[in-house]
């Protein structure tokens, strides 16, 4: 099993990768920085299933977690950092290996993600939609690479 270092470095070859691909497919066309969030959600969700134990991707998940959430303060997007701050705290509630590195959990962790600030603000599906597929991707390469696929 590859350590949060390899999980990054996958998540960034085959996210970018895919980007291209979508991009060339003309699936959807990324602005600038939709790219880069797309990319940051694809690390992110590879990071995740480790971050029930102490560990340094653990750490690393949640200091960039911390800066996006002081970023949110700053703008005054309280809202998005107390759903933010609120989901930070799941992954206590699991023990490592668990539900967490599970197929469904791949699913359904992103999903909670997402649906909450569709319900809190109204957003369609529609525009958060890229945003989750990122993040379930992300999470699959880490699965993919922890072999739990096999």
């Amino acid at each position: 099993m590859p350590g949060y270092k390899g999980h990054i470095a996958a998540a960034l070859v085959l996210g970018a990768g895919g980007l291209a691909l979508i991009n060339w497919l003309a699936w959807f066309r990324p602005e600038p920085w939709q790219a880069a969030v797309l990319l940051g959600c694809i690390v992110l969700g590879a990071l995740f299933p480790d971050v029930d134990t102490d560990s340094r991707g653990q750490k690393l998940f949640y200091f960039l977690l911390l800066i996006i959430n002081l970023a949110l303060m700053i703008m005054g997007h309280y809202r998005w950092a107390a759903i933010l701050g609120f989901l930070a705290m799941l992954p206590v509630a699991a023990k490592h290996r668990g539900f967490i590195h599970t197929w469904w959990a791949m699913l359904i962790i992103p999903l909670a993600v997402f649906m909450l600030p569709a319900f809190f603000y109204q957003i369609s599906w529609i525009i958060l939609l890229p945003f989750y597929l990122a993040s379930v991707f992300g999470y699959f390469t880490h699965l993919l690479l922890d072999r739990q696929f096999a």
